[in-house]
């Protein structure tokens, strides 16, 4: 029997005119006895994808299903353990649920986790025909707002009503390599300009002795050194939120409050993405785009950059990005000195 959590029940509330906040209070987790009705627990999806038996000659599906299902209870496991507080969430929360009611799926998508592709698949899936190559679609329309429908768009009936009967996924990654990926596509690309000037001046201002003018005026040779101390400086945060670059998983698609049916990994990305498209039954005529890049960020090109940040400063990250580490079972990199 899948796992489910218990009293998860989803809250809403209208204040402050048309502004709203949903309360999801996630009380349990368990695995019910079998035969024993829990007319408590939220309805799940109609179809039942995890549950949903595979046929005799799909063996490699069902590994990839026993898999997913394992990263599902270890999630759970890890949110009973490490979250206690209830939360409440607001619709700028829910702007990272893209919604396709056509195939039942809400997808959260997380920058540097191959959310291009997930994009511009979703974009072939609600496209009627329009688009039907993936690869076909430019990477910055695939992020144009409008193109892609998002949960916080919807009514909260509507979002309920979702939120209950839809197969919802996600795709994590390892997350200091994540982070060294956000800071080689953001800072040493010169092409993005706008975030140099957003964040780059910023960051230089602020963590640099002695910048030069024309460093202060055009922010475009952060190190990695300054945009960790950025990270961990208690101001930032104050000042904004992150950026979704490298704001936390956690952060950003609530894990704990909203019952993931599928945790994929970027490290088995080409698997985990068949086996979603599989569930979402659309496996037969659409292929999840594979990447062609050749200088991707591993966990040797992580350690790299983290070889010149002290264990002060590394110890300061590691807090910083804890939760991501525990609530997707990933292992303290080796190559840290936070002692």
């Amino acid at each position: 029997m899948m796992r489910m959590p218990r009293g998860g029940r989803v809250l809403l509330a209208t204040c402050l005119g048309s502004l709203f906040v949903l309360v999801l209070y996630f009380q349990s987790i368990t695995k019910p006895e079998p035969g024993v009705k829990t007319g408590s627990r939220p309805e799940i999806n109609k179809r039942s994808p995890l549950s949903t038996p595979y046929n005799g000659d799909q063996l490699e599906l069902l590994a990839a299903h026993r898999s997913l299902q394992g990263r599902r209870e270890l999630l759970e496991q890890a949110c009973l353990t490490h979250t206690r507080k209830r939360r409440v969430l607001s619709p700028e929360d829910l702007k990272h649920l893209i919604v396709d009611d056509k195939h039942s799926l809400i997808y959260c998508y997380v920058p540097k986790v191959a959310c291009t592709n997930w994009k511009r698949v979703l974009m072939v899936l609600t496209s009627d025909g329009r688009y039907t190559d993936p690869l076909s679609i430019p990477a910055n329309e695939a992020h144009i707002a409008g193109n892609l429908r998002t949960l916080s768009e919807f009514s909260v009936p509507e979002i309920n009503k979702r939120l209950r009967s839809y197969l919802k996924f996600i795709f994590v990654r390892e997350p200091f390599e994540r982070l060294v990926s956000a800071y080689r596509n953001k800072f040493t690309r010169s092409y993005n300009t706008a975030f140099h000037k957003r964040y780059g001046t910023k960051i230089i201002q602020r963590h640099r002795d002695n910048p030069e003018p024309r460093a202060l005026r055009e922010g475009n040779d952060v190190s990695f050194q300054e945009f960790v101390q950025y990270l961990v400086d208690p101001w930032t945060q104050r000042e904004e939120p992150f950026n979704e670059h490298w704001e936390r998983v956690h952060s950003l698609c609530h894990p704990c409050l909203i019952h993931y049916d599928v945790v994929g990994k970027y490290e088995t990305l080409e698997p985990d993405a068949q086996a979603v498209l599989k569930l979402a039954r659309v496996d037969g005529s659409l292929q999840f785009p594979t990447s062609g890049k050749s200088t991707r960020t591993d966990g040797n090109m992580a350690a790299h950059f983290f070889k010149h940040i002290s264990p002060f400063y590394q110890k300061k990250l590691f807090n910083l990005y804890r939760m991501d580490f525990l609530l997707f079972n990933y292992s303290t990199p080796e190559y840290l000195r936070t002692r």
